[in-house]
């Protein structure tokens, strides 16, 4: 039987601009069928937790311009579910808000925090270790986060340091790394001490309230002025107010780098957060020349590239090496993979002149 104190908070308010062209501002990463199986990113993460609490237990906290975008990938879902951000604010500020939610809707609430895109194969293991971490942080003054087990020496996470096992499966976290170097990657991998952070957070209301008030007081100082607001409806227009004003910071800045009762379960999930459309490539199954094709294609000397065209095209290619070709009708990417990267950066450098096209 599910417990009825756990909850689900799915973070939905990003952009997902290193996946552009396809991922844009007005209808971003997480509601696209990016895997091309007839379901959005955001529906099969809220499928999955569906296995862990009621769908009456998942929020889903989302920019306010995407409030309707969570209402039709999410039908089951009152619009009292769905925590509207008025600005992008980053998660430290996001999770403040949604743990004082869920304390004024139960007292006792223990929730999940996770990302709205990432793809996890392994769902049924993935499951009980969540049901292990909320067993753990239901007893214990604990911030629990699932620690990734690595596959590779990837410099695109951050790193967890873990150290000895306190209770079966829950290790006490040394330190948070940031992105290392490839050859920092290598020793972290070769040592079998780290784990990558894979954003996927366990806690009570409790526990992290406490951890803000210690490490991050100024952003519960300004979202506790309303806090006779919480789960009524006023809270909106309060928040349409005041989150603007809170710091923009992550959790992992704010809360997991300083406090210290922080713990992790490293867990081979099959996990993959398809930040990237080079993380999308490494999921998908490839051709005889490595290549990953979604459209209807002539190809000749075109090898380890990931191709996506319009349906009802034809698209001829020659020569490509080790290449991003995304086509979206009205715009056109072709990038080597290896510079991935700039994608973002193009998107931050033409926006405002071509507001349009992202």
């Amino acid at each position: 039987m599910k417990n009825k104190n756990t909850y689900v908070a799915i973070m939905a308010g990003g952009i997902g601009s290193r996946f552009w062209p396809a991922s844009r501002d007005s209808h971003p990463k997480q509601f696209l069928d990016i895997l091309g199986v007839g379901k959005s990113l955001i529906r099969l993460t809220f499928e999955r937790f569906l296995k862990v609490c009621p769908p009456e237990n998942i929020l889903i906290v989302t920019n306010k311009k995407y409030r309707e975008l969570v209402k039709e990938h999410l039908p089951e879902l009152e619009y009292s579910q769905i925590l509207c951000e008025p600005s992008m604010n980053n998660t430290a500020p996001c999770v403040a808000y949604t743990a004082l939610r869920l304390k004024a809707m139960n007292e006792d609430a223990n929730f999940i925090v996770a990302p709205s895109d990432h793809v996890i194969l392994k769902e049924d293991f993935f499951i009980r270790q969540l049901e292990k971490a909320l067993a753990f942080t239901a007893k214990n003054d604990a911030l629990v986060t699932l620690g990734i087990t690595p596959t590779r020496p990837d410099t695109g996470y951050g790193y967890i340091n873990f150290g000895e096992e306190t209770e079966l499966g829950v290790h006490q976290v040394k330190r948070f790394m940031e992105k290392p170097d490839l050859e920092t990657a290598k020793q972290f991998l070769d040592s079998g001490d780290y784990l990558w952070n894979g954003g996927i957070f366990i806690w009570h209301t409790n526990s992290i309230l406490k951890a803000f008030r210690e490490n991050a007081p100024d952003i519960l100082d300004i979202l506790e002025k309303g806090k006779s607001y919480y789960n009524t409806d006023k809270e909106q227009a309060f928040i349409d107010e005041t989150y603007p004003t809170t710091p923009r910071i992550s959790v992992d800045f704010a809360i997991m780098e300083k406090a210290l009762n922080i713990y992790t379960i490293p867990s081979d999930i099959g996990w993959s957060d398809l930040g990237t459309w080079n993380s999308l490539y490494a999921f998908r199954e490839k051709d005889e020349k490595g290549n990953v094709v979604d459209g209807k294609l002539i190809m000749d000397e075109t090898k380890d590239c990931f191709i996506r065209t319009q349906e009802g095209k034809l698209t001829v290619v020659k020569g490509l090496d080790n290449f991003i070709l995304v086509d979206e009708g009205d715009i056109l990417l072709i990038y080597p993979k290896d510079l991935e990267q700039e994608i973002k950066g193009v998107v931050g450098a033409y926006k405002k002149d071509l507001p349009e096209f992202f």
